[in-house]
């Protein structure tokens, strides 16, 4: 079955191509062909290089195809830009204003068609470099005076996969470790591929260290890779899963609940959906409570249920700036960064990876997110623009 999405900037950059270049038809046919080709990769990666989640092609191959598909995608949004542009023009010509564009048409294409080269490449190396950390102070209402200062390291979206393999693992974990954490946060989406293919990669999370421990709650990209044989590995590599449930700790003498739920994606591989309030149940209510959600949607819900703190993924912080805004309106509101719902902290980590099927960053950097929790005394709201 053919990919429908990737067609949007295929007929578009096709049509213009064809109306636009200065050369015979079978030459703009094979263009054509190489377009088609590229937005229908995972079409190919489907049937024959072992599935989309983590093809089992040679990191430069892989990373050069999904270079193309960004190149496409970029020059699709420029040329789109471009003409929307040149309409607005057209039309105050109509109106007897005389203005419009340099160069030919052709011209303004192949500089478009350069630009779009430029961002893919700047963007695969932001989006693949090992991302820096980034520290934030999260004031919590209801946080007692003994867990000021309390040091937590959030690892969301790590996809682990062809491109982010061992090394870079490992180079996060290092980074990590250097923190010296109270805790280790996992919010989901580890991996990209199954026990088998991905195994060797993942195993430096097993050098982590946090004093009271290192606990995750699942992804929808765990669902994709395999999860009942990802469960085994991941308490093998020193990782608690919490999957609709919790686990209480003792910290400086205050009590502390740990919760994590499991992603919706999960009613479409016959197991038990997303439920804060399963995961919560039986937990004090004088805790200090903090969900893991891989998904930021719910934080209303978790608000009205006494959770303090939500950690969250999924969005990869929108990826680019402008696109961002349609992330945003996907996921309830959120995007990248600490929020206020009610009396609960939101902190949605824009991730330290990305799925590799379009690995760009432009403007929105990965990170290790670092968060030291703050008492009520110094509570302020959070910045807009976060």
């Amino acid at each position: 079955m053919f990919h429908l999405y990737p067609l949007i900037p295929f007929f578009f950059v096709a049509l213009r191509l064809s109306l636009t270049l200065p050369v015979r038809w079978p030459l703009k046919l094979a263009c054509i062909i190489i377009l088609l080709l590229i937005v229908q990769q995972n079409f190919f990666f489907r049937y024959l290089a072992g599935g989309i989640s983590s093809p089992s092609l040679p990191p430069w191959v892989l990373l050069a195809l999904r270079w193309s598909l960004a190149v496409l995608v970029l020059f699709f949004i420029l040329l789109l830009c471009h003409d929307l542009v040149a309409g607005l023009l057209w039309l105050s010509r109509r109106a007897g204003i005389s203005l419009s564009l340099p160069f030919p048409d052709h011209w303004r294409l192949a500089g478009l068609l350069l630009l779009a080269c430029i961002l893919a490449s700047g963007g695969a190396y932001q989006a693949l470099r090992v991302p820096d950390v980034r520290s934030t102070e999260i004031w919590l209402p209801n946080l007692p005076k003994e867990l000021d200062g309390l040091n937590l390291v959030q690892i969301s979206d790590l996809h682990a996969d062809t491109l982010r393999n061992a090394p870079k693992v490992r180079a996060i974990a290092d980074k990590v470790n250097a923190l010296r954490p109270d805790l280790i946060l996992f919010t989901g989406d580890m991996i990209d591929g199954t026990v088998s293919a991905r195994l060797n990669d993942v195993k430096p999370l097993a050098e982590l260290r946090a004093r009271y421990g290192i606990f995750g709650c699942l992804g929808n990209h765990e669902y994709y890779s395999g999860l009942d044989a990802w469960l085994k590995q991941f308490a093998r590599l020193g990782l608690t899963m919490l999957v609709n449930s919790h686990i209480t700790l003792v910290i400086k003498g205050q009590t502390v609940v740990i919760a994590g739920v499991a992603d919706p994606m999960a009613s479409r591989y016959h197991g038990a959906a997303s439920d804060i309030e399963i995961a919560l149940r039986g937990a004090s209510q004088q805790a200090l409570r903090i969900l893991l959600a891989h998904r930021p949607g719910e934080a209303e819900k978790a608000a009205a249920m006494g959770v303090d703190l939500q950690l969250s993924g999924h969005t990869h912080g929108g990826q680019i700036r402008g696109f961002d805004l349609i992330v945003k309106l996907l996921n309830q509101g959120f995007v990248r960064g600490w929020y206020r719902v009610g009396h609960m902290a939101l902190y949605v980590a824009p991730g330290v990876g990305l799925w590799n099927g379009f690995p760009v960053r432009l403007g929105v950097p990965a990170e290790i997110t670092h968060i030291i929790l703050r008492s009520s005394q110094r509570v302020v709201s959070p910045s807009p623009s976060s």
